[in-house]
């Protein structure tokens, strides 16, 4: 993230991914700042959780283990994003990663990414059509929400198979 630093951007973010985690517990991480200075706002915030856990329990702060079952932005998976502002409003919603949360842990999901549409009215109207309601009408939200859409039918046919052959 550093090393685009210098292309201008407006904000930044992270997100983290945790996997084979109990019931119960925080999977997913993310943060996001705005301004010139926002990735290294970003890395001093995740450092000073590090630094707070380290002073507390130093021991235990040394295993990979334990901190991803007790500290946030620990996990199998790292997001970063820098934000240059083409289109949209400078706001820190703006910033990515983009997180689409459910219950289901499968039907969760986090994007990022730079790009402009030109079919955005038509991909938003499908959603519409299917019923959808997408809180706003945003490139980024609009393939948060059209890949989620599959995300969710995948889902539902695997619910739907695993219950008719009694898998759980």
């Amino acid at each position: 993230m550093e090393k685009q630093h210098n292309r201008g951007q407006d904000g930044a973010g992270i997100a983290t991914i945790k996997f084979d985690v109990k019931p119960g517990h925080r999977y997913i991480s993310r943060y996001r700042a705005m301004g010139a200075s926002a990735v290294a706002d970003i890395f001093e915030y995740v450092q000073k959780k590090f630094e707070a856990v380290h002073k507390a329990y130093p021991e235990e702060s040394k295993d990979p283990q334990w901190l991803k079952e007790n500290v946030s932005f620990t996990g199998e998976v790292l997001l970063g994003h820098l934000r240059y502002g083409t289109h949209g409003k400078n706001s820190i919603e703006s910033c990515h990663p983009f997180l689409r949360q459910n219950n289901w842990m499968t039907r969760n999901l986090v994007v990022a990414g730079n790009f402009n549409m030109t079919n955005v009215d038509e991909l938003l109207q499908q959603l519409y059509d299917l019923g959808q309601h997408p809180k706003e009408q945003a490139d980024t939200v609009t393939v948060l929400e059209k890949i989620g859409h599959f995300l969710d039918v995948e889902n539902q046919n695997l619910f739907d198979q695993f219950k008719k052959e009694r898998l759980f």
